[in-house]
């Protein structure tokens, strides 16, 4: 099992690196847009969408990156007035009940979703009109890692109880 956690830790530890660096993009498309709505008087049709585009496949991609690093907005109200086994405990509980499934059927819907999203060749109805089944893609890979880090979030917890 530890070596499932380590590859699950490892693989969002990659996928999150690398996905920090669509800030540059999305930087440089906000800069452009900027430039040219201001000083040109000559928006663009696509520089919204694309900023858009772009931070939902940042955001998407670094969600389970967050959750391994705990970054995650918590309420530990209560769970810092805990001893640490009972915390361990609660997290493992808290993971099974409720985040596994939730986050399970999001990456079964998302994948749903993306499937469609394919078949269809959906398309934005915008006059840029940008495919949307690569990114409705990106959004079913986001859940899809963000569930394998909460697997490897329980098997660290269940490790820590049995130690």
């Amino acid at each position: 099992m530890l070596i499932v956690e380590k590859s699950i830790n490892s693989l969002n530890e990659k996928v999150g690196y690398f996905t920090s660096f669509l800030v540059i993009p999305l930087v440089v498309v906000v800069a452009y847009e900027v430039v040219m709505r201001y000083l040109f008087n000559a928006p663009t049709v696509w520089a919204f969408e694309a900023t858009t585009f772009i931070y939902g496949v940042h955001y998407m991609l670094g969600i389970a990156y967050t959750h391994k690093h705990d970054g995650h907005v918590a309420i530990d109200v209560f769970e810092a007035r805990l001893p640490q086994k009972a915390r361990t405990v609660l997290r493992v509980i808290v993971n099974l009940i409720l985040f596994m499934p939730t986050v399970g059927l999001l990456s079964a819907w998302s994948v749903i979703y993306a499937a469609t999203s394919w078949q269809n060749w959906e398309r934005a109805s915008t006059s840029w009109a940008p495919p949307l089944y690569p990114f409705k893609t990106v959004m079913a890979i986001g859940f899809i890692l963000l569930f394998l880090q909460g697997v490897a979030k329980l098997i660290a917890d269940i490790r820590a109880l049995r130690s």
